[in-house]
């Protein structure tokens, strides 16, 4: 791969924002030079356009195999380079088989050849009974295992048990990868479903705060008694910072990540019938979110990931508008920047928050941050390049997943992605994909 040389007034480094030109060769940053610094190589010089880190998105529901009229590789990860995504990590359910256990591992990557245009690693499940399955899974290469406390909305992935974390909390301690668990436990109470079907108040009452709070606090005590890892995926109960603070505080390795959905919509503004906006936990109510924000701003919340969770049209009875019978999920994968850019530059932030929020941080729970997440030197050249300032409308026609069903269609949104780069090479070109298949499976 011949050396390139990309150039920019706004580089975003873990340093902060700088003119620089950066040298690009064999997959990797080679040089992080001065602006003006003299090259051999051939210049691409995007201006005033920002570079940053290629997004990793270690929150994703692809879906195959079993599961391609949901999604699919091949469409989740177009959508990932148009979102200026160059890795992705799937979670272990919604595909058929689920990912618990090698055999299906196997069964997940041999149906990858072909539809990687970026890159994807995988997450193993931890489910009652396969406890055994935990370190084959991590000599196979996954990057972590996730758990639910609830039922995780397919019963071929029942949710675990405190005596089924038990068991597999210390192995996990011991190879030091993490366990990232949906925090609600539930209590069985069907009343909700006979009231107004089409009301979001109402299926937001169904999953209230301390679900998560009581979820959150049994996920700290196991972290602290095993020291293992945990991380607590799509945060949306601001209730559970303050525990969280103090678990960080102590100096547990705990992690947190929040949802672009909980940081740009509210309750309050979501209509009856409106199930496109149905995810669990809930979006909830403004004030709660600007302790979200809050909490991101200071660190206590690490990064953003979008639980991009798919399916089709009639599944998320937009027609009925049951919030009772819609399926739980919101697509948004390609739209992860944008969203968060525009919520977050009202709130003062700026690309290296973003770069931290999106690349940085996320990296590190994939393990990861030794080579992606950053601009620097010996870090492969995952890059992407960003008009910061451009606005656009979502539309249906632009979206490259599978379905257009979104939260997001007619929203403006600030942040175009240009130029997506995979390892050096140049592979979407707004609105061309120009290098597809490019992709790697990632292993820890």
């Amino acid at each position: 791969m011949p050396t390139i040389a990309l150039r920019s007034q706004r580089v975003v480094t873990p340093e902060g924002e700088r003119a620089a030109t950066l040298l690009l060769e064999n997959g990797r940053i080679a040089a992080v030079l001065p602006f003006e610094a003299e090259v051999a190589a051939g210049i691409m010089d995007v201006g005033a356009h920002a570079i940053l880190p290629g997004v990793i998105d270690p929150h994703v529901h692809i879906n195959e195999p079993g599961r391609t009229d949901w999604e699919g590789f091949d469409t989740a990860t177009r959508a990932a380079l148009a979102g200026g995504l160059t890795t992705l990590v799937d979670m272990p359910l919604n595909s058929a088989p689920v990912t618990t256990s090698v055999a299906n591992l196997a069964i997940k990557r041999a149906a990858t050849p072909g539809q990687l245009h970026c890159n994807v690693g995988f997450w193993g499940g931890v489910v009652p009974g396969n406890a055994a399955e935990i370190e084959p899974l991590i000599a196979a290469g996954v990057l972590g295992f996730k758990a639910f406390l609830t039922h995780s909305g397919i019963d071929d992935f029942p949710n675990a048990t405190e005596a089924d974390l038990r068991r597999v909390m210390p192995i996990l301690a011991r190879h030091g990868l993490p366990l990232l668990v949906h925090c609600e436990l539930s209590a069985e109470d069907e009343a909700w479903k006979q009231n107004d079907h089409r009301s979001y108040a109402n299926y937001l009452a169904s999953r209230p705060k301390k679900w998560e709070d009581d979820a959150v606090n049994l996920m700290i005590r196991l972290c602290e008694e095993f020291r293992c890892p945990v991380h607590i995926v799509h945060l949306s109960s601001a209730s559970a910072i303050a525990p969280i603070a103090a678990a960080k505080a102590k100096g547990l390795p705990l992690t947190v990540e929040t949802g672009q959905h909980y940081l740009y919509f509210n309750a309050e503004d979501i209509a009856d019938g409106q199930t496109q906006f149905k995810c669990a936990p809930p979006i909830r109510e403004r004030a709660n979110n600007e302790h979200l924000w809050a909490a991101l701003q200071a660190g206590l919340i690490d990064f953003v990931a979008t639980d991009h969770s798919p399916a089709p049209p009639d599944l998320k009875q937009l027609k009925s508008g049951d919030f009772t019978t819609a399926w739980g999920g919101i697509a948004s994968l390609q739209l992860a920047l944008p969203v968060l850019w525009t919520a977050a530059r009202r709130r003062g932030a700026t690309l290296r928050d973003l770069a931290r929020w999106l690349s940085e941080n996320p990296a590190k729970l994939a393990g990861q941050s030794h080579r992606k997440g950053r601009i620097a030197v010996g870090y492969d050249a995952d890059l992407l390049v960003l008009d910061p300032e451009k606005t656009f409308v979502v539309t249906e026609e632009m979206i490259q997943h599978k379905h257009k069903v979104s939260p997001y269609i007619c929203q403006e949104l600030a942040g175009v992605v240009e130029l997506t780069f995979l390892r050096g090479e140049l592979v979407y070109q707004r609105p061309v994909f120009t290098h597809p298949n490019q992709g790697q499976l990632l292993t820890r």
